[in-house]
Parts: C-alpha cells; structure tokens; sequence
C-alpha cells in the first residue's frame, strides 16, 4: 500500500510539472506577439483551465504556432481530465469515502455499528430505527450486489470499528458495538481491541457469562427467548402441569426462566415434566433438591420431573398437562413433533412451539423480531431496575454493602433476578394475569396496592415469604447452601433456611424487591 501511495505521488508531482512546463510555453510565445490576447502567465492559467474544463468561453486564444501546440495538447487532454474527474466522484460516491464523509455531519446522532450483514443484525438494526428513528445504522462490510437493501437507513462501510469510531470524535453518545454470530467475540478480527475503544460492546454468546470487561456485555439469544416466552406467556395459577419436549439450549433457558421467575404463591405446586438430555443440567445444578421435589410431583412444591423415556410413550401426562412446550434447538423437528402431538394426541392444555416462522392457528415464540430488540440485547430497562434494587438495598440493611460498580457477576446477576420478578409483582398484586408489560399505569397501581395492603401485618407476610421464595430458588439454583457465616467462596448463606427461622431484619431485607415499584413509577 505504501508502495502505491508513492507511484501515485510521483506519477501527481509529474503531471504538475509537465502543466506548469505547458503554462510557461505558452506564456513566453505568445507574450512576443502584439496581437495575443494571453499577455500573462495568470491569462495562461485561465486559458488552460477554459479549455481544459471545455467551457471554452473564446475570450483568450492562441495566435503563434507553439501557442497553438500547446492550445492542442489543452484540447487533447479536456476529454481525458473530464472523464477522470467523472469517474473519481463515481468512485468516491460508491466508495467508502462517502459514507464516512457523511458520517462527520451525524456525530451528535447515535451510532450503531454490526460488525457484519445478516438475520439477526438486520431484525435488530430495524428495531432500533423504529425506537430510534435518528439512529445511525452502520454495517461493518461492504453490500453485496445480490443483497435487497434494508427498509431503513443504513451505511455499508468496509471499516474497523475504531476507524468508525475515530470519525466519532467523541461527540454525542458513545458508539454501540453489536457483534452477533455466536461466540463472535473470539474470533472475529474487527473485535481486537474493542475494550481499549470508548465504545459499549454486545456479543452474542453461547456460555453463562454476561460481561467480561468494562465495556464488553454478552447476550444469549436462548435466554432472551425464554425471558420474552415467559413475559408474553406467563404462567397463571391454574396451571399445574406443564411438559418441555426438546432439551437443548431453548428448552434449559427457558426451565432456568421458570425455576428463577415462575414465583406466584407460596402454595404454588407446578409440576415441570422435561423430555430431553438433563444429565449434564442435573449435575450441574446439584442442589435443586431443596427447593423442589425431584422426580415425582408434589402437593405442596414445584417438581421437576426429567424424563428419560420419549415423549410419545407419556400420553397421560401429555392428555392432562396445562401447558406444552415444543422447543428442541433443531426448528424442523419441532415443527414435526408439533404435527404428530396435534394428529395423535388429545391435549387440554395449549401448546407453545418455538419458531422463526409464523403461520395461522400455531402458537409460537422466539422469533426474530421478538428476539432481538433493543431492551432484549441491551437490557436497558432489566439492568437499570437491577440498579435501583441494590441502591435500595443499600439502604434498607445495617451492614455495609457493594455499589453496582463493584459487584461481581454472580451478586449482579442476582439482582438481575429480582429485577426480572416485577412483572409476576406486578400481576400478583394487581390480580391480573394478562400484563405482560410494564406501564406507568400499572406499575403506579401495583404500588398503590401494595402500600394499602402491606399494612396487614398478615399481607406483608406474605409478601415477604414470596419473595424469599423467589431468593431462595435463585441460591440453590448457583449451588449455594446453608451456612451460620456467610462465606461466598464456600457459597453459603445464612439466609438460605425456612423463612420462619429468620430474623426480624433478614425478613425486611424482602422489603426491598416490592419497594421498587415506588422507584420505577417515579421514573415512568
């Protein structure tokens, strides 16, 4: 590249040369003449610059012979000049070079940068345009002739992230990252050296992780999909059993979504049937046991029942189940699954297939457009309640506790958590079982009725115990126990015990999950 950088300057300082030469020849044979009209070197310019543009306005022109020569090379050389000044906008106009031009004059705007074109970065890109219709939509890579262009805005620019960036400037907001193939983090060279640019990153990732670095959040797609499964398909009180067919990736987020949020009464007993490979789910979550009867159904807990024959041979617990759940990681199978379950066998309950493709009369969830959007992938909303909860925890105990900044994954991720139960708050006070989003109206009338009720000694009671409940499953589910010190390397709690054995002050620390409707309403 350096190497053409100087052919290309020679071949320009040659040219200027040989221009100026031609100039120079004019100017000296004409001014000998008394009838020129080119009398100067700056009237050599302007002839030059006529007849080179071919304007050729008439009012200078040559009268000697070498005048003429040199008249003839100008003319020579008009239609070649305009043809590469033609094709040099052309190329600068299909080139990066207006793009990034472009960008200069939106950088008080918000830049959105996907490291490539695909699915997932093009449902995502679009979300994004409708919340944010400003928005500045940038594909790292350069656009296919085959591909349709996207229905909003959008800049294909060949450029590293910190090219992109360094246009930024640093004005405005700071630039969002999206890399969005699986586990792209590790292998795609536009994310090397991310963590070192003032920009926020969001890499899609297959492992538990959900931050690395200052800068670097991960996202899971599974996990997405089973947070937006139970949030548009929440579970209500009368069900009492429901059957996951398809234990990959789809099916144990969206169990880990019901074992940690499907909190409702703490009479509840849900009985969760599982069809699909556990071994590796049952080993790694050993303590389980504790908080949920494990293998038979219960009258008085959640069960978890892992199945290790096929779903085909349980027609009685497919006949009686509330709720089925097709979910296998291979979408074709589940579709097959889902036609043989509706032609040979009678079902009471509804049954809830995930698909990327809709079609009339199917039930289905986990599309892309309800994937991946904006408050899915950032968390914007999710993160900013699991703040206020450890703000107001901070204040609500005697003892000394971490800001957010200084929390370790695991302590924000049980924050998280509790950020993520509001929605099932809200239903259980409100007694309303159809909302399935947050409103300013709805959450200030949740609150509402949780300051009337809590007055009741018995009602605070409960609600206490429910959110113990919820605190409990979250410990055991990470392989916490009990323990009369709390010790987070050996992972236990003394909290981690019946709630009638604790203390005063422990069962005010409940407190805190339902306060924080006040705190959203205000910021609503």
């Amino acid at each position: 590249m350096k190497r053409k950088n100087k052919i290309y300057l020679c071949m320009t300082a040659i040219l200027i040369v040989v221009y100026i030469g031609l100039l120079f020849l004019l100017y000296v044979s004409e001014r000998t003449s008394s009838s020129a009209t080119i009398q100067t070197f700056g009237d050599a310019v302007w002839y030059s610059l006529v007849t080179l543009t071919t304007v050729g306005y008439g009012d200078l022109t040559p009268v000697t012979p070498l005048g003429h020569a040199v008249g003839v090379v100008f003319l020579l050389l008009s239609a070649g000049i305009i043809v590469t000044m033609f094709g040099a906008v052309i190329s600068f106009v299909t080139s990066e070079g207006f793009p990034l031009l472009m960008l200069i004059f939106q950088r008080k705007k918000n830049w959105y940068y996907f490291a490539d074109y695909g699915a997932e970065s093009n449902t995502l890109a679009a979300n994004i345009y409708k919340e944010d219709p400003d928005a500045v939509i940038i594909y790292g890579e350069k656009r296919e002739d085959q591909m349709e262009f996207p229905d909003y805005p959008c800049m294909f620019i060949s450029a590293s992230p910190a090219r992109i960036v360094a246009h930024k400037k640093n004005i405005g907001t700071r630039c969002k990252i999206f890399l969005m193939k699986e586990n792209d983090i590790g292998v795609n060279s536009r994310a090397v050296g991310l963590h070192e640019l003032p920009v926020d990153v969001y890499a899609r990732t297959t492992n538990g992780q959900d931050h690395l670095s200052g800068n670097i959040n991960f996202f899971h797609s599974y996990d997405c999909c089973a947070r937006q499964y139970w949030r548009s398909k929440p579970l209500c009180k009368e069900e009492d059993t429901i059957v996951i067919i398809g234990f990959g990736n789809y099916g144990r987020c969206i169990l880990e979504r019901a074992i940690l949020t499907n909190i409702i009464s703490v009479t509840q007993h849900v009985a969760y049937h599982i069809f699909g490979d556990a071994k590796e789910f049952l080993a790694m979550h050993g303590h389980l046991q504790e908080v949920f009867s494990m293998g038979k159904e219960s009258a008085e807990m959640d069960s978890l029942i892992f199945h290790d024959e096929l779903w085909e041979t349980c027609r009685e617990i497919l006949e009686r189940a509330d709720r089925i759940i097709i979910c296998p990681d291979d979408e074709p199978k589940g579709w097959n699954i889902f036609w043989r379950l509706r032609r040979y066998y009678k079902t009471c309950g509804h049954i809830d297939l995930h698909s990327n493709r809709k079609a009339p009369g199917v039930s289905y969830f986990g599309t892309n457009e309800e994937i991946y959007t904006p408050d899915q992938i950032m968390r914007t909303s999710l993160n900013k309640a699991a703040v206020i909860i450890n703000e107001i925890f901070r204040k609500s105990v005697s003892y000394p506790t971490l800001s957010w900044e200084n929390l370790d994954d695991f302590h924000r991720e049980s924050k998280i958590a509790a950020a993520d139960h509001i929605l099932m708050k809200v239903r259980i006070l409100l007694k309303d079982e159809t909302i399935t989003e947050f409103t300013s109206d709805t959450i200030k009338r949740a609150y509402q009725r949780y300051c009337e009720t809590k007055t009741e000694e018995s009602m605070q009671d409960a609600y206490r115990r429910l959110d113990h409940m919820r605190w409990i499953r979250f410990y055991s589910f990470y392989n916490w126990t009990y323990g009369s010190v709390r010790d987070d390397g050996a992972r236990q709690h003394p909290m981690l015990c019946p709630y009638a054995e604790l203390n005063s002050e422990q069962k005010r620390e409940r407190d805190v999950a339902w306060e924080l409707l006040g705190r959203i309403s205000i910021e609503l």
